[in-house]
């Protein structure tokens, strides 16, 4: 994978420079646009350059007719190499040949499905596959978006030798918000400026990491993309930064692309939704199978993940290759992950001093098997499989 991230979505933020300094944020109208963690599709990790019409229109039916729409998924993106150049008058020119009924008529024929649309530019000079990039054409590339209809901006890093990410990203948000159409935007400068300590002022969504591997744990490649163990870690510091309309990303999913054991994407898939991160699916949609639909439709994890209360999950036990996660939830309970980076199955405890939620608790409910069964008062073991993760939902006594 190249270095064409996948940044989650930001609601722009209509902002002066005082007002970045501050960390005050003025919002849009229309108020937050990611009240909880954006779900939609992204074309990179699958497909890379290989972009078109008919793979997008086909992908936003697959939306529909898989369930992933029912179940909460709305964005439809297209990442780098939609565009080939630029204009006389500075405009971007979509691919004529790839897109030739122009990007509104695409935009219209996903938003027709009740989905919204998503395109991909970058903030230097050229974006990472080197297609013509929107650093000095802000406000013309922003009213184009608008125009489009565009709903969702992933906005990339790479070709900025000598730029402030501060500063450019902050130029592109005004721009959008200038637009006076709400459009998600998605600040992915792979955390290389800590965006966690300013872009909610920006935005609605930073990008933590370089890329990530269709891997469980492997060393970084040419580009610096990361497995999803290596990528965990570097968010377990990040929890106090993550909230309603300000979500740390740490890259879309991989579930269902062919690099991980069905145990792996479910763990993956489970601490991800853990994190409260965006759930960005990044395969072929319309060729899923029944185990990658089983995974991207769980309606139980995807609740954690965009539970209303937007706290992200914390590491609350460390014992080598076995990890407890907690993160509570807006009903006053609690989920929790126990998480086996092992080779080897492992059993993992939890006591309810470490995750019990402050009311105490009568049920829990297995977020993999559906079941639910009385909360014991010694606390919970499972045996968890080597690359797996046992996930449950502590429902809060009943007063």
């Amino acid at each position: 994978m190249t270095r064409s991230l996948v940044c989650g979505a930001l609601v722009v933020a209509a902002l002066t420079v005082a007002d970045l300094h501050s960390g005050v944020s003025a919002r849009t109208p229309e108020g937050a646009l990611a009240p909880t963690p954006p779900m939609g599709w992204n074309s990179w990790n699958k497909f890379g350059c290989d972009v078109s019409e008919a793979l997008i229109r086909e992908t936003a039916d697959a939306v529909v007719s898989s369930g992933m729409k029912a179940a909460g998924y709305q964005y439809v993106v297209i990442d780098d190499c939609w565009q080939v150049a630029r204009d006389a008058k500075g405009h971007i020119v979509p691919d004529p040949t790839r897109f030739a009924s122009g990007m509104k008529v695409l935009g219209d024929y996903v938003h027709a499905r009740g989905l919204k649309f998503g395109v991909y530019s970058d903030s230097g000079t050229k974006t990472c596959q080197g297609r013509p990039g929107g650093h000095g054409f802000e406000t013309v590339d922003a009213q184009d978006y608008a125009a489009w209809g565009v709903d969702y901006l992933k906005y990339d890093w790479c070709h900025t030798e000598g730029i402030d990410a501060h500063e450019t990203y902050t130029t592109m948000s005004k721009a959008l918000v200038a637009t006076g159409r709400p459009i998600v935007f998605s600040l992915c400068e792979w955390g290389r400026s800590k965006p966690w300590t300013w872009a909610k002022a920006v935005g609605q969504l930073w990008r933590t990491t370089d890329d990530i591997q269709d891997c469980w744990e492997c060393a970084k490649d040419k580009y610096d993309s990361l497995s999803v163990v290596d990528i965990l870690d570097l968010q377990a510091p990040l929890a106090q930064f993550a909230g309603p309309d300000g979500w740390n990303d740490p890259d879309m999913l991989e579930v269902g692309n062919g690099g991980m054991t069905e145990t792996e994407y479910r763990a993956h898939f489970t601490m991800w939704a853990m994190l409260a991160a965006p759930l960005i699916a990044g395969n072929d949609l319309r060729h899923m199978s029944e185990e990658t639909k089983t995974i991207l439709l769980n309606a139980d994890v995807i609740a954690i993940d965009q539970d209303p209360l937007g706290k992200q999950a914390t590491r609350i036990r460390d014992d080598g290759d076995q990890e407890v996660w907690a993160r509570p939830l807006a009903d006053g309970g609690e989920a929790v992950a126990l998480l086996n980076r092992g080779r080897a199955p492992a059993k993992i405890k939890v006591s309810w001093s470490e995750a019990l939620p402050k009311g105490g608790a009568s049920t829990m409910t297995d977020l993999w098997t559906h079941k639910a069964s009385p909360v014991q008062p010694e606390g919970y073991e499972a045996t968890v499989p080597p690359h797996g993760v046992v996930a449950f939902r502590i429902h809060p006594a009943k007063r």
